[in-house]
């Protein structure tokens, strides 16, 4: 545990927030006649593309940890601000994190990134150090959070608002930085029927 009233050397960017953004809560009941087994039949149809969205925890170690969640519901919001949405599973870690800490990172997956996004979606794993312990990276300016190598596209983004929906939090991000990779004739990882695939294919 941190000695209270320390912070991490890494800067200010890196500080948790001491209250989160706003919330709204728009959960409803199933509509009848829909269930989670159609809905997700229907849903499995649309092809999605597939990000790393990563993190660092001011608070967790010496110096802290990065975590990391691979998502596929990721939208572009507005031009003007450039804003983002996200979508997480109340509750998970990444969730739980972005109440408390103010920026993060997305990195566009390539469709030679397939072990980034399973590694990263792995369930009930116990810490994230190991995952990118071996997986090439830069840290953010903005954010501090880590930058995937090889990435089509990369973001670091500043939370904007929060809503809940359902079993999931709409994390809306107003974007700080934006980078897309040299054009080398990659491709971008997708989601469909649930597997990752290549464009195409």
């Amino acid at each position: 545990m941190r000695p209270p009233g320390s912070r991490p050397s890494v800067g200010r960017v890196l500080q948790k927030t001491a209250s989160p953004p706003p919330v709204t809560d728009l959960a409803i009941p199933h509509a009848e006649g829909v269930s989670n087994e159609d809905f997700r039949a229907a849903m499995s149809r649309l092809a999605s593309g597939v990000v790393l969205v990563t993190a660092h925890d001011p608070d967790d170690g010496p110096r802290g940890e990065d975590v990391g969640m691979t998502a596929t519901a990721f939208t572009s919001v507005s031009l003007d601000p450039p804003l983002v949405l996200i979508s997480l599973r109340n509750g998970s870690r990444m969730d739980d994190l972005l109440t408390e800490v103010p920026v993060w990172a997305v990195s566009v997956l390539s469709e030679n990134q397939r072990h980034v996004a399973g590694r990263f979606s792995m369930k009930n794993r116990v810490s994230d150090r190991l995952l990118f312990a071996d997986l090439p990276y830069t840290r953010g300016g903005a954010s501090g959070a880590p930058l995937v190598g090889g990435a089509l596209a990369v973001l670091e983004c500043r939370t904007e608002n929060r809503v809940v929906a359902g079993d999931h939090t709409l994390v809306v991000g107003r974007v700080l930085t934006a980078g897309a990779s040299p054009a080398d004739g990659s491709g971008p990882l997708t989601y469909f029927q649930g597997k990752y695939r290549q464009l195409g294919r």
